[in-house]
């Protein structure tokens, strides 16, 4: 009799076991992981048309649309998003404001997917003298623009410069407000289709050794509580880069018609980007590992953009790091790489 009841207890606690272990199990998992997306033509976005994300995931993704980098830095402040894709800039200008979050990944070097639009009769930077220009605030194109300007020997109090939206920016541009503006597509097609031409892009910097890219970064607080489900994300956005390159119009024409955005914009917005694959990545051509991410390119580049906004007036000189390694994490690199 003793025995049998033993052999009962053991069962119930058995299930209960079992219980709790599923319990746990169902808490590992977010009820949704929430995106900052741009809204513009992205490699990532095959992932959302196909759902890869979420599967990926095992739970839904939810793509909440942004501006300009302003906008991502005042998304993670107040915890309505956990991974980002957005500039280089933005991100140096809120880590050095103590933002929580850590860099993950380097997807997207910026090369003709950001460009100065001008108007007939401006065809170089030194004709913007006494002249208007607009870009997104705290984003790579207003970095770009500030950093070009500087390297042409342009007195900055020279040009004017209006802080606007890229949809105000089309506006303005048709209202004759503007002359120019730096910003990207589809915006800036829409210029071109009004009369426009580029006479600048982010590209025409990296002679003179300034690198600007879209990074990804995450709430520290979600990486530490969720670090499987940033390596399935950093292994889909490769799929998906990996994708692309195999089939660069296929990839284009799903892009823009999800998007509902003329073809032609979104294959040069994809191909005005630079790819480096995770490996890339980890080399200290980029975001370099753990042990040599403290003289990676990269860090090197956000401390490069701090200083400048700094000099600018956009950061104090106070808040500027010494290193920007400790806010990157290549960590969650390596394991997608390693496949774990």
């Amino acid at each position: 009799m003793l025995a049998k009841w033993i052999e009962m207890l053991l069962r119930l606690l058995f299930v209960s076991v079992l219980a709790l272990s599923s319990s746990v199990h169902a808490e590992t998992l977010p009820s949704e992981v929430r995106f900052a997306y741009a809204g513009g033509p992205r490699v990532w976005v095959l992932g959302k048309i196909d759902g890869t994300f979420d599967k990926a995931f095992g739970t839904k993704v939810k793509w909440i649309p942004f501006n300009s980098g302003a906008d991502v830095l005042t998304l993670f402040a107040a915890k309505e998003i956990d991974i980002a894709r957005f500039g280089s800039s933005p991100a140096a200008a809120g880590i050095a404001r103590k933002l929580p979050i850590e860099v993950i990944g380097t997807p997207e070097i910026i090369a003709t997917s950001e460009r100065l639009i001008a108007r007939k009769g401006i065809n170089k930077l030194k004709d913007l003298e006494g002249r208007t220009v607009a870009f997104p605030a705290n984003s790579t194109a207003q970095y770009a623009f500030e950093v070009a300007v500087k390297l042409a020997g342009i007195e900055r109090g020279r040009v004017k410069s209006l802080a606007l939206k890229p949809a105000e920016i089309v506006a303005a541009w048709k209202r004759n407000d503007i002359d120019a503006a730096y910003v990207w597509g589809p915006f800036s097609q829409q210029l071109e289709s009004d009369g426009g031409k580029e006479i600048f892009a982010t590209r025409d910097l990296q002679k003179d050794g300034v690198l600007i890219f879209n990074n990804f970064a995450v709430r520290k607080e979600f990486a530490e509580r969720y670090p499987d489900l940033v390596v399935k994300f950093l292994r889909v956005v490769q799929d998906k880069v990996d994708q692309y390159r195999k089939d660069p119009e296929g990839s284009a024409q799903q892009i823009a018609k999800h998007l509902d955005i003329p073809l032609d914009t979104a294959r040069s917005t994809l191909a005005g980007l630079e790819y480096p694959s995770i490996a890339e990545q980890l080399t200290p051509a980029y975001i370099g590992d753990e042990t040599t991410k403290n003289n990676s390119r990269v860090a090197r580049s956000y401390k490069d953009a701090a200083s400048f906004l700094a000099e600018i007036g956009e950061l104090r000189k106070a808040e500027v790091p010494d290193s920007y390694a400790p806010a990157i994490n290549t960590t969650f690199l390596q394991r997608a790489l390693a496949g774990k």
